[in-house]
């Protein structure tokens, strides 16, 4: 019997994805303990553009960014990051993959006991061989980006619950990354900071032309913001492509969770 550290055993050329997309994860299942939380998943990220994941609470969105940046290992299945299958790979290299990645976390993830300059520096100091200068003009040219020009020596706690998620922008942006992974970027937080915070992921996009990864449950920023929507449900893809395909899908379970409605496939 297959225990959850055994790996799949098949050829990972098989599922290679091509050029244009960055990111595939193909019939990937993950287990915690006997639990399975995505089963048979597989969605293609296309280079240089913003797929939004949207679904119930609970139904694996985070787990998928998860497994992208290879902090959680699936239990079978495929995972290409830039062509190259990674949940295989040792640790080491592992981290070599993530150092192309930022990840912007639900609720920042900021350090309570660090300055914001400190916080964003982090990744600069702990991923490059930049002098104390250098990364001091980059936290600095990063945090003007943003608009936070005027933070750098204040502590998270000191900041609104908008202005903590642009620093944990900030922080992912730093090293330039190929791939920017956002969890529910705008969870917890009004219409107008909401606003403000889909404006700031448009333009960090614009200004990278990074592969963009969002999940989110906030359907007016995803029709906005997404050059594909894909919805997860029961641990799998059942439905993907540009916004006018999710809205018109004859799918039950996404016209129900679309229009939020008690009445339909989903169990409530």
């Amino acid at each position: 019997m297959r225990t959850v550290l055994e790996r799949d055993d098949r050829d990972p050329t098989q599922a290679a994805p091509p050029d244009n997309v960055e990111i595939r994860l193909h019939d990937v299942e993950l287990r915690f303990g006997q639990k399975i939380v995505l089963s048979g998943c597989s969605l293609d990220c296309e280079r240089g553009k913003v797929t939004c994941v949207i679904g119930m609470s609970g139904a694996g969105k985070s787990t998928i960014l998860r497994v992208i940046n290879g902090l959680r290992r699936p239990y079978r299945g495929l995972v290409y990051i830039d062509g190259k299958e990674i949940s295989g790979l040792p640790e080491r290299e592992l981290i070599e993959v993530r150092k192309k990645m930022g990840f912007a976390f639900q609720y920042s993830a900021l350090f309570d006991s660090m300055t914001i300059a400190d916080n964003v520096a982090f990744p600069l100091h702990e991923h490059t061989s930049l002098t104390r200068t250098e990364i001091g003009k980059r936290v600095s040219e990063v945090l003007a980006s943003l608009g936070l020009e005027d933070v750098g020596d204040r502590l998270p706690s000191e900041l609104s619950g908008g202005m903590q998620k642009r620093v944990g922008f900030a922080r992912a942006i730093v090293n330039d990354p190929k791939i920017l992974l956002f969890d529910e970027p705008t969870s917890g937080l009004d219409p107008i900071i909401a606003n403000v915070i889909t404006d700031t992921i448009r333009d960090i996009h614009s200004n990278l032309g990074a592969t963009c990864v969002v999940v989110s449950h906030d359907l007016n920023y995803v029709y906005s913001m997404a050059d594909t929507i894909a919805m997860l449900f029961e641990g799998t893809i059942i439905e993907s492509g540009p916004a006018d395909k999710i809205r018109n899908s004859p799918n039950p379970l996404v016209q129900q969770f679309l229009q939020g409605s008690v009445l339909g496939p989903i169990p409530i």
